[in-house]
């Protein structure tokens, strides 16, 4: 998604564009918590993991109710640019005179954040209610008198601050149950979800809404961050501890427990969130200046018996969801591989400083049987954000369960616990044939350059193949030859469809010598839609 460190969420089809109206809301939380009007004189209550996943199990026995839109029409009618002109005051963010190594900063309600989200701090085992004031926040551009305003508005979201840097935030709540962090690039880019649910089905997503945080107040020179979320939802309640430790990786350990209200066809566990609209592999949308534009260029996944495998994204003509089945996956995520300023030339954004999120499952008996599963969906611009991956377990999600899951999610560079095999560094594609000849039939050339592992220790007689298997065509002028520029070698293969079918093709690929596996497993999806060269399609 474009931008800097600007936390707010872009949403990446109509529907997501407009998920908050749609989103889940407090309900018969209120039945368990304050109310937000009386909790300030209200005494602090008795906090920790387990009294708030008694209180998710106990709202998701009760029907669900939407939270009502108290955001008053001047909030809600502004434009982007006037939300962004009402500032939190710096001096009012929490612990910002208590020599801590954190600080939170809270972001207004207005336009498309509506519900009303309540914090808390909990100090020595009890919460506290955090409540709105207006002279936390200045509004000179915005056209909002803040006097005029509700005086238990609530929240929008927040952001993390760490002793670093207090300028720029590590992290980021907003919107439903998204989140952001950065690693030492200090540069937003993908999200993640505390859950998603029906995502790419052919019927409205659910946005699950994280309604209350709780924040615990640290110890001095702690390094760690302890908060704790509500969420909510017409299918789901549920529970949600993160443990935020700042670094070149930042690393978040997530505890979630899950409460069904009802089945649930395609849960998406620890899902992320990211944009490609073209790469040097895809450029059907490539009518930008700029040679690159994504926050992620593939999605990386370490398979329960240790395979690793690379799918470069793409942004397909039509909706696409993919199933990568699995069991007891060891990891998976979305990374921004590409990391060279010339392949993107962006000097605004700077898409080669994207973080890549790795997540890494933590439950002690696995997660067991399910997919990773891939949903590309079209998009015109950066603006949308159309690539979610996510776990989706094979059991269907049941009404009266508690579902647990423990996982890490690593926010950096690179993803952790690289693989000792060389990793697809570069994925290029175009027109098949042998320059120089004339094409008697159409073929679509793929080029895979790999790095790492033993490749720059191969000698010069090694003979190193190409292993390649497609769903549908015939596999033509294959080679796999050393590239000194990235001590690595290059694989290239042409497909030949052998029908006009416009559905997509499967493709596989890796590199082995001796009968020894040299690379990680590079997949493909490729959709002859996507090939504007029909006047070549010649099909015997």
């Amino acid at each position: 998604m474009a931008g800097a460190l600007l936390p707010a969420v872009t949403a990446f089809m109509i529907d997501r564009r407009n998920f908050l109206k749609s989103a889940a809301a407090l309900g018969a939380a209120n039945a368990f918590l304050p109310a937000t009007a009386s909790a300030q004189t209200t005494a602090p209550q008795a906090f920790d993991f387990a009294v708030l996943k008694g209180r998710a199990r106990a709202l998701a026995g009760a029907a669900y109710q939407p939270v009502p839109d108290v955001v008053p029409r001047t909030l809600a009618n502004l434009n982007w640019d006037q939300l962004q002109a009402i500032r939190f005051q710096r001096d009012h963010a929490l612990w910002a005179k208590d020599g801590l190594a954190f600080r939170l900063q809270f972001f207004h309600l207005g336009r498309g954040y509506r519900e009303s989200i309540r914090m808390f701090e909990v100090v020595g085992g009890q919460e506290r209610l955090i409540g709105y004031d207006p002279g936390m926040f200045t509004y000179e551009g915005s056209g909002i008198d803040g006097k005029a305003l509700p005086a238990d508005l609530g929240f929008a979201g927040f952001r993390i601050n760490f002793q670093t840097d207090w300028e720029l935030d590590i992290a980021a709540f907003l919107g439903a149950s998204y989140f952001r962090a950065v690693g030492a690039e200090k540069q937003y880019g993908l999200s993640a979800r505390g859950l998603a649910i029906d995502t790419g089905m052919d019927r409205k997503e659910e946005f699950p809404l994280f309604n209350t945080y709780w924040f615990e107040r640290p110890v001095p020179d702690a390094k760690r961050l302890v908060i704790y979320a509500l969420m909510d939802s017409p299918s789901v309640a549920g529970a949600y501890r993160f443990e935020i430790a700042p670094g070149d990786t930042l690393t978040m350990e997530v505890d979630a427990a899950l409460y069904p209200r009802k089945s649930i066809e395609r849960l998406g566990i620890a899902p992320l969130t990211s944009m490609y609209q073209h790469g040097e592999n895809d450029r059907r949308m490539a009518d930008d200046w700029r040679p690159e534009i994504h926050d992620s260029d593939g999605l990386a996944m370490w398979t329960g018996v240790g395979e690793r495998i690379w799918r470069p994204l793409v942004n397909p003509p039509d909706l696409r969801v993919n199933s990568y089945l699995d069991e007891n996956p060891r990891g998976f995520g979305l990374l921004q591989r590409d990391r060279q300023f010339d392949h993107y030339q962006d000097d605004g954004v700077f898409y080669e400083r994207r973080p890549s999120l790795w997540v890494e499952p933590k439950n002690p008996n696995g997660w067991g049987k399910g997919a990773v599963q891939l949903v590309e969906i079209p998009t015109i611009d950066e603006t949308s954000d159309n690539i979610v991956s996510y776990w989706n377990p094979l059991e269907k999600a049941q009404p009266g369960q508690e579902l647990l899951y423990a996982y890490r999610l690593h926010w950096g560079a690179q993803a952790p616990y690289l693989p000792a095999l060389a990793q697809a560094v570069a994925t290029r594609t175009g027109i098949g044939g042998v320059v120089g000849f004339d094409r008697k039939y159409f073929s679509w050339r793929f080029v895979i350059d790999f790095a790492g592992g033993e490749l720059a220790q191969l000698g010069a007689g090694a003979k190193v193949e190409p292993v390649i298997s497609v769903s549908r065509g015939s596999v033509e002028t294959t080679s796999a030859r050393p590239q000194p520029q990235i001590s690595g070698y290059r694989a290239i293969f042409d497909l030949r469809p052998l029908d006009n079918s416009n559905e997509p093709v499967d493709l596989r690929l890796y590199l082995r010598a001796d009968g020894k596996p040299l690379t990680e497993t590079w997949i493909y999806q490729w959709s002859p839609l996507s090939v504007t060269h029909k006047k070549h399609w010649i099909i015997p």
